[in-house]
Protein backbone atom coordinates (compact mmCIF):
# COMPACT_ATOMS: atom_id res chain seq x y z
CA UNK A 1 0.00 0.00 0.00
CA UNK A 2 1.26 3.65 -0.37
CA UNK A 3 2.05 5.41 2.43
CA UNK A 4 0.25 7.80 3.99
CA UNK A 5 2.55 9.28 6.40
CA UNK A 6 6.06 9.83 5.37
CA UNK A 7 8.75 11.43 7.81
CA UNK A 8 12.13 12.44 6.28
CA UNK A 9 14.97 14.44 8.42
CA UNK A 10 17.07 16.70 6.59
CA UNK A 11 14.45 17.42 3.99
CA UNK A 12 15.49 21.25 3.42
CA UNK A 13 17.51 20.47 0.26
CA UNK A 14 19.92 17.67 -1.26
CA UNK A 15 18.26 13.58 -1.24
CA UNK A 16 15.70 14.51 1.80
CA UNK A 17 14.07 17.36 -0.15
CA UNK A 18 13.85 15.36 -3.73
CA UNK A 19 12.42 12.55 -1.47
CA UNK A 20 9.78 14.44 0.09
CA UNK A 21 8.76 15.79 -3.30
CA UNK A 22 8.81 12.58 -4.27
CA UNK A 23 6.18 11.58 -2.04
CA UNK A 24 4.06 14.68 -1.87
CA UNK A 25 0.60 14.30 -3.76
CA UNK A 26 -2.68 14.08 -2.10
CA UNK A 27 -3.93 12.31 0.90
CA UNK A 28 -0.09 12.04 1.64
CA UNK A 29 0.98 13.34 5.06
CA UNK A 30 4.58 14.46 5.39
CA UNK A 31 6.43 15.15 8.64
CA UNK A 32 9.74 17.51 7.69
CA UNK A 33 12.69 18.37 9.36
CA UNK A 34 15.74 20.43 8.87
CA UNK A 35 18.30 22.84 10.44
CA UNK A 36 17.86 25.78 7.84
CA UNK A 37 14.38 27.64 8.35
CA UNK A 38 14.47 29.39 5.09
CA UNK A 39 15.26 26.09 2.78
CA UNK A 40 12.89 23.88 5.02
CA UNK A 41 10.11 26.69 4.58
CA UNK A 42 10.60 26.20 0.59
CA UNK A 43 10.52 21.97 0.49
CA UNK A 44 7.58 22.50 3.11
CA UNK A 45 5.22 25.38 0.63
CA UNK A 46 6.93 22.54 -2.54
CA UNK A 47 4.97 19.80 -1.21
CA UNK A 48 2.07 21.36 -0.16
CA UNK A 49 1.54 22.69 -3.72
CA UNK A 50 1.84 19.27 -4.84
CA UNK A 51 -1.19 18.28 -2.27
CA UNK A 52 0.27 16.95 0.66
CA UNK A 53 -0.37 17.93 4.54
CA UNK A 54 2.90 18.98 5.77
CA UNK A 55 4.24 19.74 9.33
CA UNK A 56 7.90 21.46 9.64
CA UNK A 57 10.01 20.49 12.28
CA UNK A 58 12.97 23.14 12.68
CA UNK A 59 14.91 20.81 14.35
CA UNK A 60 18.83 19.21 14.61
CA UNK A 61 18.57 15.34 14.97
CA UNK A 62 21.60 15.35 17.44
CA UNK A 63 19.21 17.10 19.93
CA UNK A 64 18.06 13.87 21.13
CA UNK A 65 15.02 14.65 23.32
CA UNK A 66 13.48 17.17 21.30
CA UNK A 67 13.31 15.21 18.47
CA UNK A 68 12.23 12.72 20.16
CA UNK A 69 8.97 14.43 21.02
CA UNK A 70 8.58 15.68 17.94
CA UNK A 71 8.28 12.51 16.23
CA UNK A 72 5.90 11.00 18.72
CA UNK A 73 3.84 13.78 17.93
CA UNK A 74 3.78 13.09 14.77
CA UNK A 75 3.22 9.73 14.91
CA UNK A 76 0.03 10.42 17.30
CA UNK A 77 -1.48 12.92 14.61
CA UNK A 78 -1.20 9.36 12.31
CA UNK A 79 0.71 6.59 12.18
CA UNK A 80 4.12 7.28 10.39
CA UNK A 81 4.23 4.65 7.65
CA UNK A 82 7.68 5.25 6.46
CA UNK A 83 10.67 7.23 8.54
CA UNK A 84 13.75 7.99 6.79
CA UNK A 85 16.48 8.69 8.69
CA UNK A 86 18.61 11.38 6.21
CA UNK A 87 20.00 14.11 7.98
CA UNK A 88 23.56 13.88 7.49
CA UNK A 89 26.83 16.07 6.95
CA UNK A 90 30.23 15.68 5.87
CA UNK A 91 33.55 16.58 5.75
CA UNK A 92 37.08 15.13 5.44
CA UNK A 93 40.85 15.81 5.97
CA UNK A 94 41.13 18.84 3.32
CA UNK A 95 41.10 21.63 5.46
CA UNK A 96 44.86 23.09 6.13
CA UNK A 97 44.78 21.57 9.36
CA UNK A 98 43.19 17.61 8.53
CA UNK A 99 40.21 16.38 9.90
CA UNK A 100 39.86 18.43 13.73
CA UNK A 101 38.64 16.57 16.14
CA UNK A 102 35.63 18.81 16.72
CA UNK A 103 34.69 17.97 13.24
CA UNK A 104 34.84 14.53 13.20
CA UNK A 105 33.06 14.58 16.62
CA UNK A 106 30.23 16.42 14.98
CA UNK A 107 30.50 14.19 12.03
CA UNK A 108 29.28 11.15 14.47
CA UNK A 109 27.23 12.82 16.46
CA UNK A 110 25.05 13.98 13.14
CA UNK A 111 25.38 10.61 11.22
CA UNK A 112 25.21 7.86 13.83
CA UNK A 113 23.57 9.57 17.34
CA UNK A 114 21.23 11.30 14.81
CA UNK A 115 20.29 8.29 13.05
CA UNK A 116 19.16 6.73 16.37
CA UNK A 117 17.87 9.58 17.57
CA UNK A 118 15.78 9.41 14.43
CA UNK A 119 14.35 5.83 14.55
CA UNK A 120 14.67 4.99 18.30
CA UNK A 121 10.93 6.81 19.11
CA UNK A 122 9.14 5.16 15.88
CA UNK A 123 10.52 1.72 16.17
CA UNK A 124 8.60 0.82 19.54
CA UNK A 125 5.38 2.64 17.20
CA UNK A 126 5.99 0.40 14.40
CA UNK A 127 6.61 -2.96 16.33
CA UNK A 128 2.65 -2.44 18.33
CA UNK A 129 1.10 -2.05 15.39
CA UNK A 130 3.29 -4.37 13.23
CA UNK A 131 4.05 -2.32 10.22
CA UNK A 132 6.10 0.07 9.16
CA UNK A 133 9.37 1.05 7.16
CA UNK A 134 12.75 2.90 8.07
CA UNK A 135 15.30 4.18 5.74
CA UNK A 136 18.74 4.41 7.27
CA UNK A 137 20.76 6.96 4.78
CA UNK A 138 24.40 5.32 4.24
CA UNK A 139 27.03 5.91 1.66
CA UNK A 140 28.87 4.43 -0.88
CA UNK A 141 31.57 5.41 1.18
CA UNK A 142 31.05 3.36 4.10
CA UNK A 143 32.51 0.04 2.37
CA UNK A 144 36.01 1.61 2.22
CA UNK A 145 38.09 3.52 4.72
CA UNK A 146 39.05 6.61 2.74
CA UNK A 147 42.08 8.60 3.75
CA UNK A 148 40.39 11.68 2.70
CA UNK A 149 37.03 11.96 4.61
CA UNK A 150 37.79 8.86 7.47
CA UNK A 151 34.99 10.24 10.15
CA UNK A 152 32.80 10.61 7.19
CA UNK A 153 33.20 6.79 6.13
CA UNK A 154 33.39 5.84 9.55
CA UNK A 155 30.00 6.91 10.08
CA UNK A 156 28.33 5.87 7.32
CA UNK A 157 30.06 2.21 7.85
CA UNK A 158 28.39 2.47 11.35
CA UNK A 159 24.66 3.49 10.62
CA UNK A 160 25.19 0.43 7.64
CA UNK A 161 25.75 -2.53 9.94
CA UNK A 162 23.56 -1.42 12.36
CA UNK A 163 20.60 -1.33 10.09
CA UNK A 164 21.66 -4.64 8.86
CA UNK A 165 21.57 -6.14 12.02
CA UNK A 166 18.24 -4.41 12.75
CA UNK A 167 16.51 -5.55 9.30
CA UNK A 168 17.11 -9.07 10.94
CA UNK A 169 15.23 -8.52 14.06
CA UNK A 170 12.53 -6.00 12.95
CA UNK A 171 11.58 -7.83 10.27
CA UNK A 172 10.38 -11.08 12.42
CA UNK A 173 7.90 -7.97 14.46
CA UNK A 174 6.79 -6.77 11.00
CA UNK A 175 8.94 -3.95 10.27
CA UNK A 176 10.89 -3.40 7.65
CA UNK A 177 14.84 -1.54 7.50
CA UNK A 178 16.22 -0.22 4.73
CA UNK A 179 20.17 0.81 3.93
CA UNK A 180 20.64 3.23 1.68
CA UNK A 181 24.07 3.95 0.46
CA UNK A 182 24.36 6.21 -2.54
CA UNK A 183 27.13 7.29 -4.68
CA UNK A 184 27.84 11.00 -5.64
CA UNK A 185 24.72 13.13 -5.73
CA UNK A 186 23.77 16.48 -6.92
CA UNK A 187 23.44 18.73 -3.68
CA UNK A 188 24.61 20.90 -1.28
CA UNK A 189 27.02 18.44 0.07
CA UNK A 190 28.46 17.63 -3.18
CA UNK A 191 28.12 21.03 -4.09
CA UNK A 192 31.83 21.56 -2.10
CA UNK A 193 33.32 18.89 -3.51
CA UNK A 194 36.64 20.43 -5.85
CA UNK A 195 37.46 17.17 -7.63
CA UNK A 196 35.17 14.71 -10.76
CA UNK A 197 32.72 12.87 -9.36
CA UNK A 198 31.98 10.10 -11.61
CA UNK A 199 28.69 9.13 -12.21
CA UNK A 200 27.10 11.91 -10.21
CA UNK A 201 23.26 11.70 -9.79
CA UNK A 202 20.54 13.92 -10.26
CA UNK A 203 18.93 13.91 -6.68
CA UNK A 204 15.70 13.42 -8.29
CA UNK A 205 16.67 10.50 -9.90
CA UNK A 206 17.94 9.34 -6.55
CA UNK A 207 15.07 9.89 -4.80
CA UNK A 208 13.05 7.54 -7.28
CA UNK A 209 15.17 4.43 -6.83
CA UNK A 210 15.53 5.20 -3.26
CA UNK A 211 11.73 5.42 -2.82
CA UNK A 212 10.87 2.14 -5.33
CA UNK A 213 13.37 -0.04 -3.10
CA UNK A 214 11.56 0.93 0.37
CA UNK A 215 8.49 0.16 -1.27
CA UNK A 216 9.97 -3.55 -2.11
CA UNK A 217 11.93 -3.44 1.16
CA UNK A 218 14.73 -3.85 -0.15
CA UNK A 219 17.77 -4.56 2.74
CA UNK A 220 20.65 -2.36 0.29
CA UNK A 221 19.61 0.19 -1.73
CA UNK A 222 23.17 0.59 -3.33
CA UNK A 223 23.57 3.17 -6.21
CA UNK A 224 24.85 3.65 -9.11
CA UNK A 225 26.11 0.32 -9.56
CA UNK A 226 29.17 1.09 -11.40
CA UNK A 227 30.39 3.10 -8.30
CA UNK A 228 29.30 0.02 -5.99
CA UNK A 229 31.23 -2.48 -7.95
CA UNK A 230 34.25 0.05 -7.65
CA UNK A 231 34.01 0.48 -3.91
CA UNK A 232 33.36 -3.14 -3.55
CA UNK A 233 35.96 -4.35 -5.18
CA UNK A 234 38.30 -1.73 -3.49
CA UNK A 235 37.24 -2.99 0.06
CA UNK A 236 38.26 -6.45 -0.83
CA UNK A 237 41.66 -5.88 -2.29
CA UNK A 238 45.15 -6.16 0.30
CA UNK A 239 45.04 -3.49 2.44
CA UNK A 240 48.81 -2.17 1.24
CA UNK A 241 47.32 -2.20 -2.29
CA UNK A 242 43.90 -0.32 -0.74
CA UNK A 243 46.34 2.48 1.17
CA UNK A 244 48.60 2.98 -1.79
CA UNK A 245 45.12 4.13 -3.35
CA UNK A 246 43.28 5.76 -0.88
CA UNK A 247 45.72 7.82 -0.13
CA UNK A 248 46.24 9.46 -3.62
CA UNK A 249 42.14 10.36 -3.95
CA UNK A 250 41.32 13.94 -3.44
CA UNK A 251 40.24 14.79 0.06
CA UNK A 252 37.23 16.42 1.23
CA UNK A 253 37.36 19.56 3.02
Amino acid sequence: MAPQHVLITGASSGIGRALARHYARSGVRLSLTGRNAERLASAAAACREAGSEVEEGLLDVSDRETLRDWIVAQDAVAPIDVLIANAGISGGTGGPKGEKEEKARRIFAVNVEGVINTIAPAMPLMIARGRGQIGIMSSLASFVGFAGAPAYCASKAAVRIYGEGLRGELGRRGVGVSVICPGFVKSPMTDSNKYPMPFLMDSDRAADIIARGLARNRGRIAFPWPTYAMVRVLGGIPVPLSDWLTRRLPKKV
